[in-house]
């Protein structure tokens, strides 16, 4: 469905992403996990051609291909009228609209009123706070509130492919559990394939059906989610479960510590 094929992405003389290739088939929830300035949202943005400048086309070098088609000199319009969707890190909604009125703005691109219509009341199916929030300003919403409404906006385009960047961030672990709940729902329900960008390992490695790792724009680890949990640098570094040898080198190191 979507094919990521050596892609080289560059800040300046800086080089973010290096050679990475990856895929999303139909149906799946696919995960991007790594730390901070791993390059996974330097990835989405690539996708989506956000970091396309007339002067200097991105990705430099490498291809993207959704369904058999090149996309990585298509403009981001084009892109999302083909049939993904991009829900950005931070929940950027529009403040000073109403929550109806975010919405409308993901179907910007469609003329079919009844659909539009039917799509709201699936939205509001997934997310029922928003329907009783449907008047209100999309700045009074609380934090989790305004990621439900990132989401259900991204979905009136009704996307065959839906990114996500960080949905968890800033989020309880109750809301979490919540948002990543739905997220299954609309992969399982509507048929949208998911490619999803998180911190929260654990809960990526719950609800997604393949994992790559990301250090330094490089892809260094991929698997199912049984296999990539089961790998000791994974455990160690971002599952908090240290290696044997880290324990004792710890203790060793907080006995000198205390008798300094």
């Amino acid at each position: 469905m979507l094919k990521i094929n050596l892609i080289e992405t560059w800040y300046d003389l800086i080089r973010a992403l290096h050679g990475i290739s990856f895929e999303v088939k139909a149906g799946q929830i696919v995960a991007l996990l790594g730390s901070n300035g791993a390059g996974k949202t330097t990835t989405l943005k690539t996708i989506m051609r956000l970091l396309y400048d007339q002067k200097e086309e991105q990705p430099e070098k490498g291809t993207i291909e959704f369904n058999d088609t090149r996309i990585d000199r298509k403009d981001t319009a084009e892109i999302v009228r083909m049939g993904i969707s991009y829900v950005p890190e931070g929940r950027e909604v529009f403040p000073e609209l109403t929550v109806m009125e975010n919405i409308l703005m993901g179907a910007y691109t469609r003329k079919d009123r009844i659909g539009i219509k039917n799509d709201i009341e699936n939205g509001f199916h997934h997310f029922p706070i928003l329907k009783k929030r449907c008047n209100q300003l999309a700045g009074h919403l609380s934090g989790g509130e305004q990621q439900m409404l990132v989401i259900v906006r991204a979905l009136m385009s009704r996307p065959k492919i839906l990114m996500l960047d960080e949905p968890s961030l800033g989020l309880s672990p109750v809301l979490t559990q919540q948002i990543f709940h739905i997220i299954k729902d609309i992969n399982r329900d509507d048929g949208v394939s998911i490619l999803l960008v998180e911190q929260n390992v654990n809960m990526a490695l719950k609800y997604a059906d393949y994992v790559y790792l990301m250090e330094n724009g490089r892809m260094v680890r991929a698997g199912t989610p049984d296999v990539v949990r089961e790998d000791e640098d994974v455990k160690e570094f971002y599952l908090g479960i240290a290696k044997e040898k880290s324990v004792k080198g710890y203790k060793r190191y907080r006995r000198k510590v205390r008798f300094r």
